[in-house]
C-alpha cells in the first residue's frame, strides 16, 4: 500500500481510481464494510482504491479545543486500511484553507482534477466542503456532470438489549469512556487499543511484587475509564529488549488505569503488569488491547489489602484471557 500526504504526493500521471473518504477513526465495523465495498468496486473496475482521511481531526480546526478522543493513531488507521485491501492511504492536512473549500471546489480540484475518481463510496451521512454544505445528493449531481459514480452506504446497526445501536466512532468513544471495553470491541471488531511509549514511573509496582510498564499514550488518546482491566500487551518495535518479552508477540496483562488513590496520586496513568514475563521495556513503543474490565478504581486502607487485590486481579485477568 502506498501512503501519501497532501495533494503534492499524488503522481502527475495518476490514472483513475475508486475513492472512499472519511476520518475513519477506529476503523470500526461500519468503516470496514464501507472500505470493503470500495475495494470491491476498485477490483471490478480494474483501478486502485484510495482511502482519503484527514490530519488533524477536522473538529480541532473547525472548533479549536474540541478534538475528540482518538480511537486509533494515524499509523494504526493506515495499517488497518492496508489489511482491508486499500491500495493508497491519502492523508489530507486539514488546514483552515482546506476547511474553506466550497463543495464545488472540493469536488472539482481534488476529486476530479487530482484523483480522477471513477467512483466514490461514502456513508449515507457524508458531508464535505465549507460548513459541511456538501452532501451525498450534491456529490451525485457532480458525478453526473463529471462522469463518476457515487455509492452511499447505510450505517451499520445492531440490536443490543432493548435498543438499536449504530456503530460509529462517537458511540465507541462513549463505550471506552464508560469502561465498557466489551461493547467497544463488538463495534470495532477487535479490542480497543491504546498505544504509547513505556516511561519511568515511581517504581512502586516493582517494590510491591508487580512491576508494571508505565505507558505514555499520545495526546487525545481514548483511554478507558479508571479501573483494572484484562488486556493483551504487545511490543510494537523491534527491540533490542533485555528480558523474556519478544517484540510482536502478545502477552497477557493486568492493566491499571487511574491515579493510584491508595497513594494519593494525582496523575492519571496506564500501567500494565505483563504476566509471566519480565523485561526492561523503557523506551519501547507498545500496544495495550483492552479485553475486559475487572473492577473500578479503589482506594485501599493498607498496602497489604492492595497487594491482595492485585493478586486477585492477576488471577482473574489470566482466567479471562485464557479463553479470549
Amino acid at each position: 500500500m502506498e501512503r501519501w500526504r497532501g495533494q503534492e504526493d499524488i503522481p502527475s500521471d495518476w490514472g483513475r481510481c475508486v475513492l472512499t473518504v472519511g476520518v475513519f477513526d477506529g476503523v470500526h465495523r461500519g468503516h470496514a464494510e464501507l472500505i470493503a465495498r470500495a475495494v470491491k468496486a476498485g477490483r471490478e473496475r480494474g483501478v486502485p482504491t484510495v482511502l482519503m482521511t484527514f490530519d488533524p481531526h477536522p473538529m480541532e480546526v473547525v472548533f479549536p479545543g474540541s478534538h475528540p478522543a482518538q480511537l486509533t493513531t494515524l499509523t494504526r488507521r493506515a495499517e488497518l486500511a492496508e489489511e482491508l485491501g486499500i491500495d493508497v492511504f491519502l492523508v489530507m492536512p486539514f488546514t483552515t484553507d482546506f476547511m474553506k473549500l466550497t463543495p464545488e471546489r472540493y469536488i472539482h480540484e481534488l476529486l476530479v482534477e487530482r484523483l480522477h475518481v471513477v467512483e466514490v463510496v461514502v456513508g449515507e451521512n457524508f458531508t464535505f466542503g465549507k460548513k459541511a454544505a456538501g452532501n451525498v445528493d450534491a456529490l451525485r449531481k457532480a458525478g453526473e456532470r463529471f462522469g463518476f459514480a457515487v455509492e452511499a452506504m447505510s450505517l451499520v446497526t445492531e440490536h443490543h438489549q432493548s435498543e438499536t445501536v449504530t456503530f460509529s466512532s462517537t458511540y465507541i468513544r462513549s463505550c471506552v469512556d464508560a469502561g465498557d471495553v466489551v461493547a467497544a470491541a463488538e463495534a470495532l471488531g477487535r479490542p480497543h487499543r491504546v498505544e504509547g511509549v513505556v516511561v519511568r514511573g515511581d517504581g512502586r509496582g516493582r517494590v510491591l511484587g508487580f512491576p508494571t510498564a508505565n505507558v505514555a499514550p499520545p495526546m487525545y488518546s481514548a483511554i478507558p475509564a479508571d479501573g483494572v482491566y484484562a488486556a493483551w500487551f504487545t511490543v510494537l518495535g523491534h527491540g533490542p529488549i533485555t528480558g523474556s518479552v519478544v517484540p510482536g508477540e502478545r502477552y497477557q496483562a493486568a492493566v491499571s488505569v487511574g491515579t493510584n488513590p491508595t497513594f494519593s496520586g494525582r496523575t492519571r496513568t496506564v500501567e500494565a503488569f505483563v504476566l509471566d514475563s519480565e523485561a526492561d521495556l523503557y523506551g519501547q513503543h507498545v500496544a495495550v488491547d483492552f479485553v475486559a474490565r475487572l473492577r473500578g478504581q479503589l482506594k485501599f486502607d493498607s498496602i497489604d489489602d492492595l497487594v491482595a487485590a492485585m493478586g486477585k486481579d492477576t488471577d482473574k485477568a489470566r482466567q479471562i484471557l485464557a479463553s479470549a
